[in-house]
């Protein structure tokens, strides 16, 4: 049965009964391969949807994208968003473009109006058209188009799985995950990319390595920190101001890369050194199985388990008291309960 993979992790309440039960499973892992803390099934098979970017992008860092086209860290941070359409967020894709050499019209990601209610509400106003650069995830799609353009290949199917680029992330996923590349189950996201299946675990693992990545090849581990430092120092590109994975950033200072995916995934990696001077990256994976449609749930989830493991200290996660444990009220603003997380977090730091 699937829900022997998930615990109970985060519960609402209403007057004084728990009303709501969000089920989930998480770990954490070092850079190392050792697992620190569990809940559920570290090796349930599940996709990592928008998280990956991260990931996706590290081929093209490492064959030397960024020095190439002469990209900023702002730049290189908006090809691992799921940004929500501000018009910042636009101008530095349309940079990308204009410096590689494509256009808005080579995106293949689709069209949806942009996330962020005032520009929504502005563009409707105004009679703006929505374009694929609104999209959160066309600073993706460019990094995609970039990677083609780099390597002279065709950029027509560049979201087909077996377009090269596409084979390469594979293999280059595949490789920080430290699973083979067939085991690797294969779907399509909503913006039409390949989407990457595997264990909660390997995830985890992937980004404690990109976090600290002492033990790679040299122009690997380069890329990973090229990428890190550019995330850390742009976080208002990965989601955008006031939103969970951009809060949890910038309250990390540097320490914290934050990356959520759709359907209830959720990725925090965590530099080396973040603990002490001598502790190794770790990599947080988080999977709520109902998909945590209003996104409520993984915040809780995430804090807890950082707050526990030492990762975040009091007055940071007084910071972030609104995505933590907090009152639910009605349109009346009257009190009915409050979200908390309803698990323990026993970890085992050697």
């Amino acid at each position: 049965m699937i829900y022997s993979n998930f615990k109970p992790l985060v519960e609402l309440t209403r007057g004084a009964i728990v009303e709501c039960v969000h089920y989930g499973a998480a770990v954490v892992v070092d850079s190392f391969g050792q697992v620190i803390y569990q809940v559920g099934n570290p090796q349930y098979v599940t996709f990592l949807r928008s998280s990956s970017k991260p990931l996706q992008v590290l081929p093209f860092v490492e064959a030397g994208g960024v020095e190439t086209y002469h990209l900023t860290d702002k730049e290189l941070a908006i090809m691992c968003a799921s940004h929500i359409g501000l018009d910042d967020h636009v101008a530095t894709v349309e940079a990308i473009q204009k410096k590689v050499g494509f256009s808005e019209t080579n995106l293949m990601c689709g069209v949806h109006p942009p996330v962020h209610a005032a520009t929504l509400e502005r563009m409707i106003k105004q009679g703006e058209a929505f374009t694929c650069n609104r999209h959160t995830c066309s600073g993706k799609h460019s990094g995609f188009l970039s990677y083609a353009t780099l390597r002279g290949l065709p950029l027509e199917d560049y979201l087909n799985p077996q377009h090269p680029i596409q084979q390469t992330i594979l293999g280059v996923i595949a490789e920080m995950c430290n699973i083979p590349a067939q085991d690797v189950v294969i779907g399509i996201d909503g913006c039409s990319a390949p989407v990457f299946g595997v264990p909660l675990y390997n995830a985890a693992y992937a980004f404690a390595r990109l976090c600290d990545p002492e033990t790679l090849p040299a122009p690997r581990a380069a890329a990973c920190c090229k990428i890190v430092h550019a995330m850390t120092s742009y976080p208002e590109m990965i989601s955008g101001p006031g939103r969970f994975d951009t809060r949890l950033m910038e309250v990390g200072q540097g320490r914290l890369i934050v990356k959520e995916g759709a359907d209830g995934y959720q990725i925090v990696g965590i530099t080396a050194g973040a603990l002490s001077p001598d502790s190794p990256g770790l990599g947080l994976v988080l999977k709520i199985s109902d998909g945590d449609p209003d996104q409520r749930a993984r915040k809780v989830a995430i804090l807890h388990i950082l707050s526990n493991l030492g990762i975040l200290n009091d007055q940071q996660m007084a910071e972030l008291q609104e995505f933590y444990i907090h009152p639910l009220y009605n349109w009346r603003k009257l009190q009915i309960g409050e979200i908390r997380p309803c698990f323990e977090v026993d970890y085992n730091f050697s």
